[in-house]
């Protein structure tokens, strides 16, 4: 599993990089890299960097690994984003927000991705606070006025004591959705319970929706690489940038067969 961070310049939510934590590109290949394997990213909300979030995650990598897929996470604690600021010229802006937080090589990394994870544990009865910094910032900042995840494959993991997890797996679900990105049903909600760290490994129903998830999530992202390796095309490919568009792009016309 490659750890991945790109912090910005400035103050932020929370600490550098502890001892342990890999903050280069790593030594394997990343999203972007053609090595006929499929790229998953996973976003970790956790502030803890071996909380329940991380042990779920090397699960995940487990799975993708016997689905001959790589996984890449980057933990959004170490990206040190601040809240939107004072400005309030976020719904009028025709162009991407100027601050340099680290975002834009981030969503660059997304935008190369076959899937995404996004993946936060529970914190007074809603997302980790990083997470939420992260959706604001990348969405009212970045990908409102272009949605480059559209069409990747999304999924949603949460982990939590006793509550509020379906209402978070919501929060993000919502999320994925607005960014245009396809969701594979996979049965119940991806959502986790435990409290010291790794003991929501013990989850058995919880962690055999996980696999199901990433299986499926897989099998999805590999039919739509076929397609549009058969066919020249991405016969989902939206002919609108953003949601408060309304003039339509040009969208590459359909191969015949």
């Amino acid at each position: 599993m490659t750890y991945t961070t790109q912090p910005g310049p400035g103050p932020g939510t929370g600490p550098g990089p502890g001892p342990g934590t890999d903050t280069g590109p790593g030594t394997g290949p990343g999203p972007g890299t053609d090595t006929g394997r499929l790229k998953f990213l996973a976003l970790n909300g956790s502030e803890r960097p071996d909380g329940n979030i991380a042990h779920a995650l090397r699960r995940v990598e487990e799975i993708l690994t016997g689905q001959q897929a790589d996984l890449e996470v980057v933990r959004l604690w170490d990206l040190r984003l601040t809240p939107c600021g004072p400005c309030g010229d976020c719904n009028f802006r025709t162009r991407p927000c100027d601050i340099d937080d680290g975002l834009r090589p981030l969503i660059d990394r997304m935008a190369a991705a076959d899937a995404l994870i996004y993946a936060t544990s529970v914190h007074g009865f809603g997302s980790a606070p990083t997470m939420p910094t992260f959706l604001e910032r990348s969405g009212t900042g970045h990908l409102r006025f272009h949605r480059v995840l559209t069409n990747k494959v999304g999924g949603v993991l949460v982990t939590g004591r006793r509550y509020s997890h379906v209402e978070t797996h919501n929060q993000l679900l919502n999320n994925v959705l607005l960014n245009r990105m396809i969701v594979p049903g996979h049965g119940f909600p991806c959502v986790l319970f435990g409290n010291q760290k790794g003991e929501v490994l013990g989850d058995e129903e919880g962690m055999e929706m996980l696999r199901r998830m990433v299986v499926r999530m897989v099998r999805l992202a590999r039919v739509l690489r076929e397609h549009r390796e058969l066919t020249g095309t991405d016969l989902l490919a939206d002919e609108y940038a953003g949601e408060r568009d309304r003039c339509p792009i040009r969208v590459p016309a359909r191969q015949p067969a």
